[in-house]
Formats: C-alpha cells, sequence, structure tokens
C-alpha cells in the first residue's frame, strides 16, 4: 500500500490552490473548476470544493473545520522559504524554530486555517532520516539541469 494524497475541502478552490502553489512552487493540474491538484515527487495535494463531498457522502467533510491535521512539506531551506512567504502567507504560528527532533521548522495556516508545515532537517541523525534514494528528485533538483 503506498499513501499518495491527502484532500483539502474547501469552499473556494482558486483561492487555496494560489496558496500552495506559490507556497510549494508546484503548478496545479485542475480536472474541473472544482477540483485541482498539485502533485510533488512523493505525495499529491488535492484540493476540492465543498460540491465534491456528496459524490462521497453528503456531509462526510466541512471546509475550514480541520483542529487535528497538519499537512507538512520537506524543503530545502526552510528560513529562506519563510522569507518568500512574507507578505504573502497571513497566519504564522511560529518562525522558523529547530524542534528537539531535528528539524527546522516553519508553522502558518493556509487561507482555509488548516495547519501547514514547511520543514528542513538541520541535524544529523534528521538528515539521514529524509535521505533520498538515487531513484528520487527532489522539485528542487527536477528544476536543475544535468
Amino acid at each position: 500500500m503506498d499513501f499518495v494524497s491527502i484532500r483539502v475541502i474547501t469552499s473556494d478552490v482558486a483561492r487555496l490552490v494560489e496558496f500552495y502553489e506559490k507556497a510549494i512552487g508546484v503548478p496545479a493540474a485542475w480536472s474541473t473548476e472544482d477540483f485541482a491538484e498539485l502533485q510533488t515527487p512523493s505525495a499529491t495535494l488535492a484540493i476540492a470544493s465543498t460540491r465534491t463531498v456528496p459524490l462521497f457522502a453528503p456531509g462526510a467533510a466541512r471546509p475550514a473545520d480541520n483542529h487535528s491535521v497538519i499537512i507538512e512539506f520537506l524543503v530545502d531551506d526552510v528560513d529562506q522559504l519563510h522569507q518568500n512567504l512574507v507578505g504573502f502567507a497571513a497566519d504564522f504560528v511560529n518562525t522558523p524554530t529547530t524542534m528537539p527532533w531535528g528539524n527546522r521548522s516553519l508553522l502558518l495556516r493556509d487561507p482555509d486555517g488548516n495547519l501547514v508545515n514547511f520543514f528542513t532537517p538541520v541535524t544529523p541523525a534528521a538528515t539521514a532520516k529524509f535521505e533520498q534514494h538515487p531513484d528520487q528528485v527532489s522539485h528542487t533538483d527536477a528544476e536543475t539541469p544535468r
């Protein structure tokens, strides 16, 4: 089994897609006006309209009502990303902070109030945990000519 995506339900797909395109630097692939995906090398962030919820089960999900999940992205330089997001992201929960487990983390809320954590491993143990296999390519590497 592979974990391949997480879907966020929103009442404003375009607004949330714009936020994540800017924050993670990945363009969205739109299937319809009610559904878009931002694909990274390891997983996909799907963003869907409240109009899609009844296709699963009416009332099964509510937009802007998350109080337990943090969406996390591994980034090359969390401090640089923080600088890039100042003036764009409105709700920073913290500034880049080194956590006891060795990641430097930036926690903020997206426009729907979902918690988003951008982190960079900074200790040897944390760095080793997230070292890539040779066949994986990071978003930054994908843009670098070889």
